[in-house]
């Protein structure tokens, strides 16, 4: 059975200044890291027991070919991952903490 995906704003938002700061290093960057970003969304919603559980409920899982994260819970209830944060491996996993499911 496929889960949704439910993409918090804070998310959101990572993902944009992750691209926009990827694409001021080489121009098209920041659609390709978009794009991994997609596919792993797309890959946890086939499968979201995959990743390990790091921090209480939050499973995360690794983009591929970018030092990034994706921070997500799993609400079995109504089958949805719940991404909370997409954030760089280099900054506090900590930051994420503060958001809102």
């Amino acid at each position: 059975m496929t889960y949704n995906a439910r993409i918090s704003p804070a998310a959101k938002e990572d993902i944009h200044q992750a691209a926009k700061w990827y694409n001021n290093q080489k121009n098209g960057l920041g659609k390709q890291f978009t794009l991994r970003v997609r596919q792993r969304i797309s890959e946890l919603k086939r499968n979201p027991f995959t990743c390990q559980v790091r921090y209480k409920k939050v499973h995360t899982a690794i983009v591929r070919q970018f030092p990034f994260m994706i921070h997500y819970t799993i609400n079995q209830d109504n089958k949805t991952i719940e991404v909370i944060a997409i954030l760089s491996t280099h900054r506090d996993p900590k930051i994420w903490t503060g958001r809102s499911k």
